[in-house]
């Protein structure tokens, strides 16, 4: 099955581009990227659930999220700043992995409407290198991003409307 979220990755450069389009409206696509609670239910799965510990959806707020498994234990954490938050157009912030190898990121969000109830995800990641860049790409990093974006739109489809 062809996965929706698009990852393109252009040898010997340090970013990556990624792109999906949802059946959703700008404003449903954007609050799923915006509002901790929501971000919690999408981001969960079979074998961890995400928490956020801090999260101030603003320009120079940061956030911090934490996963645990079933038995408590933390598995992912991460955190960052926010840059740029201009609600259902962008989002730029920082994202890190603590304990983890790859080092900060600078993360682009763009949020563009289609139609009325379709929407599209323009994501720019830039890597502090080439070589951190591949070493994700040697994860199962494309199929976890699709299978997350197929969870965000499931979890607002269902939702319907989003409330603050």
């Amino acid at each position: 099955m062809e996965q929706k979220t698009k990852v393109n990755a252009e040898d010997g450069k340090q970013d990556l581009a990624i792109t999906r389009e949802f059946d959703l409206p700008v404003e449903l696509l954007f609050k799923a990227h915006s509002e901790p609670g929501l971000i919690e239910q999408w981001m969960t799965n079979p074998y961890a659930t995400p928490k956020a510990l801090k999260f101030e959806a603003k320009k120079h707020g940061s956030y911090q999220l934490e996963s645990t498994d079933a038995g408590g234990k933390v598995v992912f954490k991460s955190n960052g700043v926010f840059h740029e938050f201009i609600p259902n157009k962008k989002i730029t912030r920082t994202f890190e992995m603590e304990n983890a190898p790859f080092g900060v990121q600078l993360e682009v969000y763009e949020f563009e409407p289609l139609t009325d109830n379709t929407s599209k995800l323009n994501m720019h990641v830039i890597f502090e290198s080439v070589a951190v860049r591949d070493q994700l790409l040697k994860m199962p990093f494309a199929q976890g991003l699709n299978m997350a974006h197929d969870r965000l739109e499931e979890v607002v489809s269902k939702s319907g409307t989003i409330t603050k």
